[in-house]
């Protein structure tokens, strides 16, 4: 019985870490529309009313950044900071929670 009930507390984490993935990549997805859609709309303005000066450049570099730091957590490419990373680090801290309640438990 232990066994089904933890299989199926494994399988709706499972399920939950999935739906949290199709939603960030959902996300990933409607901010490059916008990113196109918004730096379109710049250019245009930058080469019909002041073709001179080419400042449309710095919104697309700055937006288009953080799109790709978007793109790469919703896609798991974080070469730096990954999933490998993340997991090591919650490991760590749940170890040393316990390890903290077993020292306070242990002196009453």
């Amino acid at each position: 019985m232990e066994i089904t009930m933890e299989n199926e507390y494994q399988e709706f984490e499972r399920y939950q870490r999935a739906k949290k993935q199709v939603e960030e990549i959902k996300g990933f997805y409607g901010h490059a529309v916008s990113f196109v859609a918004v730096n379109a709309f710049l250019i245009y303005i930058n080469l019909k009313y002041t073709p001179q000066e080419l400042w449309f450049f710095w919104p697309v570099l700055g937006w288009g950044i953080g799109l790709v730091l978007h793109g790469m957590k919703a896609f798991n490419y974080m070469p730096f900071l990954g999933k490998d990373w993340e997991a090591k680090k919650l490991k760590q801290f749940l170890e040393e929670e316990k390890q903290q309640q077993e020292r306070y438990h242990g002196k009453d």
